[in-house]
């Protein structure tokens, strides 16, 4: 869209005439037009979006120039500046040329229009950042819908802020960007990483034996020093050398913050975390305030729903923006991850039967039969064929089974547990209870295939039913004592969202990092970091072409 915006704005403007006040109007005006019907032609949707809110802003005034006052111009410079700590970089938004503005154009009644068309360009582009992300999550972290998304041609509200506020841009900003408690925590997080990162990079931890609690180690004084703890005032090496214990606790409370073993154990995978480089943890909050952005989007026209955190392996029942419920969850491992999706919780299935799925019996079950027969009877699973008729496994050829299926029978010790919460989408995937308890009890918990094992799976089913008012909880005990395979749907479907981040703050923006399970994180990197599309309109305003 802007570089359709540079190339309109570059024919016809050195050739406007006159410096008169009332030319500013009809240019800009003529201008718009020219790019809402090149933005037609051009295969870029968003930019016909784009051209439609420039279009729609200055006819709300009337085509006259938004930045003829010079405080109001600085105020939009400082308040982009401001835009750091949510992640963006506010060059994108073209400062630099904003601020050669003023001296080089006052006598240009083109070049001046151009200049306000450019700065109106850059304040409503940060605003659709603010509001919908930088980045089209379709084309580079896909979130598969049950309902198709939809795009408003204008962004009303948007437009309103920006109209409202333009003698205070800034206030702009604060009123569209998220009101989340994970998005404005994680801007603080993102403000302390940069007065770190002011101070300089961060100190190297080199390689070594496992540092535990006692150990007299070199590397001690440098671990201090990472992790900002006071030194001791001894003058011996010895106790300078020493793995106390107030720099254990200091460790302990970096591992927690870092979905680590909590164990003061100076291990691999601590000293990796501890050598993670200063800038790549700033990228890090960057591209999860960019989630936050597309899931504040999502979420903010939802009263109630149930949110999926994939890589901290939690779930939370939400309603009118506050969390009333949480607990643990097992989710996908690398090779076989837990889809990013919103859908609909529709049923549930109480009782379940598992019918094993064909990457589960092929990679898990059949050489656990080949080695074991008898691990059928043991696990009370079923053999079948596609017909739904039991066979018998002595007689089939386990090294090639052919067309059969694995079905394991309901029960305390069916791998879905007493329920199995099931919602529309293309993975056959669902939330279930576990028999597998004990491994909620671990900091890492990727151990499914996919699904989302439930930390106290009915307190959920608890939830689901009274906000949809579907069935006597009395109704569900009995069902389940019964030992039956039951479906029950709900009276209204609740909202689920599966989304991912890899880091969250506290109020006080003190940074908790995950790690990035699926490897989700360095494509986003890559795409913040490109060339921004309102670059190219420079082409049109700078003075000196």
């Amino acid at each position: 869209m802007f570089i359709l915006l540079s190339a309109l704005l570059t024919h016809g403007l050195a050739g406007a005439a006159g410096s008169d006040e009332q030319a500013q109007p009809a240019l800009i005006r003529a201008r718009i037009e020219q790019i809402q019907r090149a933005a037609l032609r051009a295969p870029d949707a968003a930019g016909s979006i784009a051209a439609d809110n420039l279009a729609v802003f200055y006819a709300q005034r009337d085509h006259a120039p938004a930045w003829d006052d010079e405080s109001r111009r600085a105020r939009l410079i400082s308040a982009l500046e401001g835009l750091a700590d949510d992640g963006l970089e506010p060059n994108d938004y073209l400062i630099e040329q904003l601020r050669r503005f003023p001296g080089t154009v006052a006598h240009d009644a083109s070049r001046r229009a151009c200049a306000d068309l450019m700065a109106t360009a850059a304040y409503l582009q940060a605003l659709s950042h603010l509001a919908h992300g930088r980045l089209d999550p379709a084309a580079v972290e896909p979130l598969w819908r049950f309902e198709p998304s939809r795009d408003d041609v204008v962004n009303e509200i948007l437009l309103l802020h920006a109209q409202a506020d333009l003698d205070d841009p800034a206030r702009a900003f604060d009123r569209t960007r998220p009101s989340t408690t994970l998005y404005r925590n994680l801007q603080r997080g993102l403000a302390r990483f940069h007065a770190m990162a002011a101070q300089g990079e961060w100190v190297s931890i080199p390689a070594g034996r496992s540092l535990r609690p006692g150990a007299v180690d070199p590397r001690v004084p440098l671990l201090r020093t990472r992790l900002s703890v006071p030194g001791d005032t001894s003058s011996t090496i010895t106790d300078a050398d020493r793995y106390d214990d107030v720099l254990v606790d200091a460790v302990m409370r970096f591992q927690r913050r870092h979905h680590l073993e909590v164990d003061g154990i100076v291990g691999a995978a601590t000293l990796a975390a501890l050598n993670v480089p200063l800038a790549a943890r700033i990228e890090q909050i960057r591209v999860n305030l960019e989630r936050a952005r597309w899931l504040a989007s999502i979420t903010d026209a939802l009263s109630e729903y149930v949110l999926v955190d994939v890589a901290g392996a939690m779930i939370s029942f939400r309603r009118d923006g506050e969390t009333i419920w949480s607990a643990r969850t097992q989710v996908g491992r690398a090779s076989r991850p837990t889809p990013l999706l919103k859908s609909e919780i529709t049923h549930f299935t109480f009782n379940p039967t598992w019918t094993v799925p064909p990457t589960i019996l092929r990679k898990d079950k059949l050489p656990e039969i080949r080695r074991d027969i008898e691990y059928l009877a043991r696990n009370r699973i079923r053999v079948i064929d596609y017909s739904g008729n039991e066979l018998d496994p002595a007689f089939i050829d386990w090294n090639d089974p052919g067309a059969v299926l694995l079905r394991q029978d309901a029960g305390p010790d069916n791998a879905l547990g007493r329920v199995a919460i099931r919602f529309p989408n293309p993975f056959a995937v669902y939330l279930h209870d576990t028999p597998s308890q004990r491994l909620f009890q671990r900091d890492q918990r990727t151990f499914s295939s996919g699904c989302v094992r439930v930390e106290r799976a009915m307190e959920l089913v608890d939830l689901l039913i009274d906000s949809s008012h579907s069935i006597d909880r009395t109704r569900v005990d009995e069902i389940i004592e019964s030992g039956e395979t039951r479906n029950v749907s709900l009276a209204r479907p609740v909202p689920i969202l599966i989304a991912y981040w890899t880091a969250e703050a506290d109020a006080d923006g003190e940074v908790r990092f995950r790690n990035d399970i699926y490897a989700h994180d360095d494509a986003l990197v890559r795409a913040l970091s490109a060339t921004a599309p309102l670059d190219e309109i420079i082409v049109s305003c700078n003075p000196a072409h």
